[in-house]
């Protein structure tokens, strides 16, 4: 990631399986798509939203 920016850790806990599809899209466009993988991304507004549209099945660890 750049330098000086903020990131955060996001890890996929839940599966997309007999999910919308306009959830699956988030999290592919999250990075993740597979359980229990996790990614590193920029901390930024639109991040946050897609984590909080996806709380079930996605989750920031530390």
């Amino acid at each position: 990631m750049a330098q000086g920016k903020k990131t955060i850790r996001i890890k996929q806990i839940g599966s997309p399986i007999r999910r919308p599809a306009r959830q699956e899209k988030i999290l592919i466009g999250l990075g993740l798509g597979k359980m229990n993988r996790v990614v590193e991304v920029q901390d930024t507004p639109e991040v946050r939203g897609a984590i909080a549209r996806l709380p079930h099945m996605v989750a920031v660890v530390d």
